[in-house]
């Protein structure tokens, strides 16, 4: 028997995830991105790119598709997202898990400010003027225009279209992992003295959080969003113990 597994994706664990279960023979794997990126890795399933139209599009399309099992592994502050998931699942009656990454937790020596939004990153960074790491998405650094007293160093994957509306801003493209010794290397050289990140979780992007510990720059970190109450796993590896659990006869499941 074949089961038809939706992965909602665009982590490096969503495509650890798929890799793991694309040798399985009796698994059929499609993995979801929100095609937001402009060059996605290579990844090592079948992909589906763009949005299903919401709750009610996605638990139409886990029917029409006959899937077995949703997985979302999409990134933690995903937030819209993991909401549809949980109430496609519902409406639809397919089961739902989540790869649901750690959030970083502070250690001696860290000196974090955290916020809700980009609105409150700028208010915490003050009047006078800095050299500011942004480590954000495209659709978080607009709001730092209203802030153009300090100098970026803004890092991301994609090009920042329209540039940042500030005298002093410098981009980087590139994409992670990141290690700490190289982040360490940026930092001192840009002479940077606060980074404003979001809390990812995972070692891919620490690097500057350790980093910054070392220097004593100071680290705005976005809060994690609330996410839905469903089964979830910190790791790929507990995750696939999940898939195996879920996917098998009722009576081994003591169902």
């Amino acid at each position: 028997m074949t089961h038809r597994i939706l992965i909602l994706g665009g982590t490096t664990e969503a495509r650890q995830l798929a890799a793991k279960l694309a040798v399985r023979a009796d698994l059929d794997i499609t993995l979801s991105m929100a095609g937001r990126t402009e060059n996605p890795v290579e990844q090592p399933v079948p992909v589906r790119v763009g949005g299903f139209g919401g709750a009610e599009g996605l638990a139409d399309w886990l029917g029409e598709k006959k899937i077995d099992l949703l997985i979302d592994a999409t990134h933690p502050y995903a937030a819209r997202i993991s909401a549809n998931a949980a109430e496609a699942a519902r409406i639809s009656g397919v089961p739902i898990l989540a790869l649901r990454r750690p959030a970083w937790e502070p250690v001696a020596g860290d000196n974090w400010t955290l916020v809700d939004d980009a609105d409150e990153a700028v208010a915490a960074l003050g009047a006078n003027p800095r050299r500011v790491f942004l480590a954000l998405g495209r659709q978080e650094v607009a709001a730092f225009a209203t802030a153009p007293q300090h100098a970026y160093v803004i890092r991301s994957v994609d090009p920042i279209e329209p540039p940042l509306g500030v005298p002093d801003a410098a981009y980087i493209l590139s994409r992670g992992p990141f290690a700490e010794a190289d982040e360490r290397a940026l930092l001192e050289a840009q002479k940077i003295d606060a980074i404003v990140s979001k809390n990812s979780g995972g070692q891919a992007t620490y690097g500057k959080i350790a980093a910054a510990r070392e220097l004593g720059i100071a680290v705005i970190l976005f809060r994690r969003p609330e996410l839905p109450d469903v089964p979830s796993a910190p790791t790929v590896a507990a995750l696939l113990a999940m898939v195996d659990h879920q996917l098998a006869p009722a009576e081994k499941r003591g169902v």
